[in-house]
């Protein structure tokens, strides 16, 4: 008698079905495509009153922004191919590169110095601020850390505090620059990652501690810090010195009222808000567009962290270690780095160098933002290729 039997092994065919790469989240590329459309936009309409002032070229930002952005997009093509376990592989050497260009932006002659600040490497094409990779490489590297000792971050205190040392070290580097948003930004992933990786709250506890005081120390012993924190607490006291840049954005947020002014319109960045194609553009994007604007601006930024904690849950229903938790990390960075962002530019947070994410003119943040979205993309195509069922073919003998 004739059976029907059924093998489990594919055949070419159905090999090459399965090594087909996989639809990628259309809602997180919507989002990223999103708000990286509005940032060109909103950075040329911010930047044209002082572009053409400073270099006889309304659209001089503009210009650099849509490179930026572009080769973002270019790097980010070529991450999503590669595999997540080269990043792994790769985390040691990727720290070991951070914390080099972080000293060689020290170095005097090496370092590029902006308004008191060294935190930029002149690369001819392009000005690299080695934070912006700092902050992806720790990110890897700390996902290594926790995918090869789970046991040791949940129950030792060693275990906890070496990837948290390691975090202190590079925030040292930084407040050398100094750089006190990006030492904040990386404490706060780091100390994120460790809690939803389950380390005890006892820990937490004892470093929240330490970090109170040092911060505060920090900001007593810097008069540039504590000038920032007393223009926060009532920049009306003092409207043209310590507390004009954020009088001159909350005027911009007042302006704005339901629908804004009109794209083109503002009147805050004819020069009396400083800089605002950079951390303050949200003020700018406001006053044009107004609540509506804003409110859209939340939602896909919204949109984009709720699918990439919905990328990373999966990651971890295969238990793919490395792979939950950078992702995690990367959707923790971009949330804290916006929600400083939109707390200093609304006057909750004190004023800090920070940019909002994928929008704000910046360089460095647009292309390396681009490549931790791509890594996100990545582990995404790899969940679907591991949800993706093996096709039978039925062989009669």
């Amino acid at each position: 008698m004739i059976r029907a039997l059924r093998i489990a092994s594919p055949t070419a065919e159905d090999q090459s079905t399965n090594d087909a790469s996989p639809a990628m989240d259309v809602y997180l590329v919507g989002a990223m495509l999103f708000l990286l459309g509005m940032g060109l936009l909103m950075v040329t309409t911010a930047s044209m009153p002082l572009a053409d002032r400073n270099y006889g070229d309304a659209l001089y930002f503009m210009y650099k922004q849509f490179f930026s952005v572009t080769l973002g997009l270019l790097a980010a093509v070529g991450v999503a191919r590669i595999s997540v376990n080269v990043w792994q592989q790769l985390a040691p050497v990727l720290l070991a590169v951070g914390a080099v260009l972080l000293i060689l932006v020290l170095i005097p002659g090496l370092g590029v110095e902006v308004n008191g600040s060294s935190r930029w490497l002149d690369l001819g094409v392009i000005r690299l601020q080695s934070s912006e990779l700092m902050k992806l490489f720790l990110i890897m590297y700390i996902s290594d850390y926790v995918a090869r000792r789970p046991d040791e971050v949940r129950q030792t205190f060693a275990g906890f505090f070496k990837p948290f040392a390691v975090a202190a070290v590079a925030s040292f580097l930084l407040l050398m620059e100094p750089d006190f948003g990006a030492t904040v930004v990386i404490l706060g992933t780091v100390l994120c990652m460790l809690f939803v990786a389950g380390a005890r709250i006892r820990y937490f506890m004892a470093i929240f501690t330490v970090a109170v005081f040092s911060g505060a120390a920090l900001v007593w012993t810097a008069p540039e810090r504590m000038q920032r924190i007393t223009g926060f607490l009532d920049p009306w006291a003092d409207p043209f010195d310590s507390g004009f840049q954020l009088t001159q954005a909350l005027i911009a947020f007042g302006r704005g009222e339901w629908f804004g002014v009109g794209l083109g319109n503002s009147v805050q960045k004819l020069l009396y808000l400083p800089e605002p194609h950079t951390d303050f553009v949200l003020a700018i994007l406001a006053e044009e567009l107004g609540l509506v604007g804003l409110v859209v601006i939340v939602a896909m930024f919204a949109l984009l962290l709720m699918r990439m904690f919905i990328i990373a849950t999966e990651a971890q229903h295969r238990e793919a270690a490395f792979s939950t938790n950078a992702v995690f990390g990367i959707a923790i960075w971009f949330g804290i780095q916006f929600l400083i962002n939109v707390g200093v530019n609304m006057g909750v947070l004190p004023t800090k160098g920070l940019t909002l994410p994928l929008m704000s003119y910046g360089g460095s943040s647009i292309v390396v933002m681009c490549i931790a979205a791509a890594f996100v993309l990545r582990v995404d195509m790899e969940n679907r290729l591991a949800q993706k069922p093996v096709r039978r073919k039925r062989i009669r003998v």
